[in-house]
């Protein structure tokens, strides 16, 4: 089919990709049957995470599918995602983090050097490891063998987040034209934070719209209108559409976490702390091994008076933090690591080391809206705020942030797309 367009269109088809198109799977349909469904039982997996028995019956079709046909290399591909959702957890501290993932997208490549979903895989354990220019170079790859397909577009497009903006919202966008199935809405709200973090709130709500009319999910949208407002430093709204989530879906650990915030940045200290003990106990049912921002959470309960809590939470992030650093694996962008390893030093009276971290937060060349919310809110940093170096570096945070906006705003306006 793809090649009678080709050849109607009077498209020229490269070698290369009259044998792309030529290209069989696996000759066994039993193989391919059972591929096919595992395929399916981890898209509802990648729609719900709490469904981690279609991730168990995925693993089982997959093995399945090798079962008729031990050459079918993407089914090994299948199997590589199968264990990265469920061993991220328990092997996130470990040196060996994911190695069974790369063995099993290198074995799919033994039997088939041009499988896009096996670059793919390598994309995404360079990017879990936090080796973002490797990661890119293997997304690359995938898109290489196969420019139609939408996942590395959309992985490119998180990764730049709040670093590129306008690569991060011409990947979404880009994913967005390949893909009109189940993930468009979330790929419509991938863009919103995108807008929303460069300072497009009128752009983002767009598009939190769109995912709403798509999916009429009540919950993620006005958990998005909390996001937005959070990112602009206004915790009431937030607080309003926040608790309107919340009510439908009290499962969403995000919307937790973001009413605890916001409650504490408003100055309502006993709200934030419930909240955040509920995040705390949600937690426990997941395979997550972090907590967002948990100095924040140690935070609130010193303010209420329970100091030998707050006591456990900054020893604790400390070592998480000293562990994350040292293996160079750690779930947020380096500068918001900074930023928090700087105010918890703050808060504990260390200004030498506050003021280290600081430093290397401000070296980051680009800046998202919502930074400029946090260093200007953030209570841990009250000791300092008034201090000359701390307001040159939140003028500075402001003005990368001025100048990334300026940036994607020209971008988009070049593009016809304001």
């Amino acid at each position: 089919m793809a090649k009678t367009i080709a050849r109607e269109l009077q498209a020229v088809i490269t070698s290369e990709e009259k044998e792309l198109i030529e290209k069989i799977p696996t000759p066994n349909l039993a193989a391919y049957d059972f591929y096919q469904r595992g395929r399916d039982e981890q898209l509802k997996y990648l729609l719900d995470n709490n469904n981690r028995e279609a991730l168990v019956r995925a693993e089982d079709l997959y093995y399945e599918a090798l079962h008729y046909d031990f050459t079918f290399a993407q089914a090994y591909t299948g199997l590589a995602w199968v264990y990265l959702d469920k061993h991220y957890a328990e092997t996130f501290y470990t040196e060996n983090f994911l190695d069974s993932m790369i063995i099993l997208a290198d074995i799919a490549l033994l039997f088939d050097d041009q499988l896009a979903e096996a670059y793919e895989v390598r994309g995404d354990y360079y990017r879990l490891n936090f080796k973002k220019e490797q990661a890119i170079n293997e997304y690359d790859k995938a898109i290489r063998f196969n420019p139609n397909n939408w996942w590395p577009y959309y992985r490119k497009g998180l990764l730049f987040y709040s670093d590129d903006l306008v690569k991060s919202i011409d990947n979404l966008h880009k994913v967005a034209l390949l893909h009109r199935g189940s993930f468009l809405p979330t790929i419509y709200r991938s863009i919103a934070r995108s807008y929303a973090t460069a300072g497009f709130k009128e752009t983002s709500l767009n598009y939190i719209k769109e995912a709403l009319k798509l999916d009429d999910d009540s919950a993620a949208y006005y958990s998005y209108l909390a996001e937005i407002e959070d990112c602009n430093g206004k915790f009431k709204q937030a607080i309003e559409f926040g608790e309107k989530s919340y009510a439908i879906d009290s499962t969403n650990l995000w919307t937790v976490f973001l009413l605890g915030i916001d409650h504490m940045y408003a100055g309502d200290f006993t709200e934030s702390l419930e909240y955040f003990k509920k995040y705390d106990r949600s937690l426990k049912t997941f395979d997550r091994p972090y907590r967002w921002e948990p100095h924040l959470i140690g935070y609130a309960y010193w303010v209420k008076g329970f100091e030998d809590e707050a006591r456990y939470y900054y020893d604790t992030v400390l070592e998480i933090y000293d562990e994350m650093l040292e293996l160079d694996r750690h779930p947020f962008q380096d500068f918001t690591t900074f930023h928090s390893l700087a105010a918890i030093y703050t808060f504990l009276g260390d200004k030498d080391k506050a003021y280290q971290y600081l430093r290397l937060f401000n070296q980051r060349q680009r800046m998202p809206l919502y930074m400029i919310k946090e260093i200007k809110n953030n209570p841990l940093f009250d000791s300092i705020r008034d201090e000359p170096e701390f307001q040159q570096i939140a003028r500075d945070v402001e003005a990368k942030y001025q100048a990334e906006h300026e940036r994607v705003r020209k971008w988009l306006e070049e593009n016809n797309m304001l």
